[in-house]
């Protein structure tokens, strides 16, 4: 595997994501790097498994109807995932610029209640659904970032996956935070249908009010 002029991206808790060549490609090397503090076989199957999770999330998001990056390359032993290299700009970026205006931000956002309800339909919550992991590739939209991904049908999962997105935009974009998220339970309402959704949405109240109580008694 050649890798030429890694230049380091991003460095969470994780893992670490590299940008680098892939026969004669960009592309994207998401590396989950030893931990020290845990015993060397553990720590092998820990990363084995976390790096083969991720992977066929992202898989089953695109059979789902959900663009992705494409995956090239997954070496469980290294725990490193290699995906295409996506040439676009992170959604935060074009509703805090406002990019296209107004009618075109509310579009996207849109899309994204559309995506996460294509997932919760599959049985998927992503887990870090933010609007810097949404990526605008040209005219269509991709969802990155599925290392916290995990199946489920409980509503309460999939309002907590919904709530993180209208936390990002009451913190990330307070100017135009009601109208990121009306979009986005839109988009959601649309794919998921009337009822399934409304049953979502009657949860996501509930848990907004238990996180409004938890700050209050803080």
């Amino acid at each position: 595997m050649k890798k030429v002029e890694m230049k380091l991206l991003t460095r969470g808790a994780e893992a670490a994501v590299y940008l680098g060549d892939w026969f004669g490609q960009e592309a994207v090397f998401k590396i989950r790097e030893p931990k020290q503090y845990r015993h060397p076989v553990l720590d092998s199957k820990i990363r084995r498994l976390r790096t083969l999770h991720e992977a066929s999330f992202i898989a089953e998001a695109r059979r789902l109807g959900v663009a992705t990056p494409l995956i090239y390359f997954v070496d469980q032993e290294r725990g490193e995932i290699v995906m295409q290299f996506l040439h676009g700009r992170r959604l935060k970026e074009i509703v805090n610029g406002d990019v296209g205006g107004a009618e075109a931000v509310e579009g996207w956002c849109r899309e994204v209640g559309r995506y996460v309800a294509r997932l919760h339909l599959g049985r998927i919550i992503h887990g870090d659904l933010t609007t810097s992991n949404f990526i605008v590739v040209g005219d269509r939209l991709a969802l990155i970032d599925f290392g916290l991904a995990f199946y489920s049908t409980r509503l309460e999962d999939r309002a907590v996956d919904l709530h993180l997105l209208d936390t990002v935009a009451e913190s990330a974009h307070h100017r135009s935070a009601e109208r990121v998220t009306g979009a986005v339970l839109e988009g959601y309402r649309e794919v998921m249908g009337e009822a399934e959704a409304e049953k979502v949405l009657r949860q996501l109240k509930e848990v907004e009010r238990r996180g409004r109580y938890k700050k209050q008694v803080d």
